[in-house]
């Protein structure tokens, strides 16, 4: 067998961005497959990238024959389309450089592809931080904030969750919230919002003003996330809620003086300066 010509033909396949072509080896295995793929998983794989990265483009150097084994170096550029990495598709523009490794066994050959998948997110804005899923107290996450900048605390908050299925269900779930977040910050009482996921769950707390403000949640983009779950099927669950507050209390300490000083009762410092709070998110 040819492996050198197996090799320019695996290139030509993906460089035509054709997935029934990818059946010019038998098997193959890249950071994002758990396991190998061979045949139609192997087609679906690749339609799955495609679907990402629909003007996928892999440049590929010349085979190089390392006696028994071919080597393919390669650079990507394309733009993210659909969720990769729990990275909701934007359109941003993806590249990363990466190895295929082509050796035969048992008379077939095998692909072993090798890419930094933290530098690809990297090239899409995106910071990798890495955690614990658990340990035997605690489950971790990630969370997010918009704020608005008002110093002035809430009267009301709503908190809600949605359940999702997967990564790819989830970065849906992020790109309907974010249109929803944009909507509440042209709303006068909207104070800021807090989002945190953990496991398959991803949480929401807005603050408003006033309960009459928690109305804002109603314009359009909170209208089609509905229609989503109730009618398109998106999440498994859902919860909702309003809270009103009932008491608060705001100590903060001087930055002069270091005294405590009870800014929600509305005292003042006895060295003349009185905190200022921040915003709450």
């Amino acid at each position: 067998m040819d492996l050198i010509e197996t090799a320019a033909r695996w290139a030509a396949a993906w460089r035509e961005r054709d997935a029934a072509a990818r059946r010019t080896v038998a098997e193959f295995a890249d950071p994002d497959t758990p396991e190998p793929v061979a045949g139609a998983d192997l087609v679906a794989h690749v339609e799955a990238v495609l679907t990402r990265f629909p003007d996928l483009v892999l440049d590929f150097a010349p085979a190089a024959d390392a006696g028994g084994t071919a080597v393919l170096t390669w650079t990507l550029a394309a733009t993210h389309r659909a969720p990769y990495l729990g990275i909701p598709g934007t359109g941003g523009a993806a590249a990363v450089a990466g190895v295929d490794v082509l050796t035969v066994v048992d008379g077939a050959v095998r692909v072993r592809r090798h890419f930094d998948r933290v530098a690809l997110a990297s090239s899409l804005g995106h910071r990798a931080r890495f955690l614990l899923s658990r340990d035997e107290v605690q489950e971790y996450g990630i969370s997010a904030r918009t704020t608005m900048g008002r110093t002035e605390y809430p009267r009301v908050l709503t908190f809600t969750y949605l359940d999702f299925r997967d990564d790819v269900e989830g970065a849906d779930v992020d790109l309907l919230s974010t249109e929803v977040v944009k909507s509440l910050r042209a709303s006068k009482g909207f104070l800021g919002v807090g989002t945190f996921e953990i496991g398959t769950r991803k949480y929401t707390v807005s603050a408003f003003d006033r309960p009459e403000s928690v109305r804002a949640v109603h314009a359009r983009p909170h209208q089609r996330s509905l229609r989503k779950f109730f009618r398109g099927g998106l999440c498994t669950g859902a919860y909702t809620s309003v809270w009103v507050l009932e008491r608060e209390t705001l100590h903060l300490r001087c930055p002069d003086c270091e005294e405590v000083v009870d800014v929600g009762a509305g005292k003042t410092c006895a060295c003349g300066t009185t905190p200022t709070p921040d915003p709450l998110f």
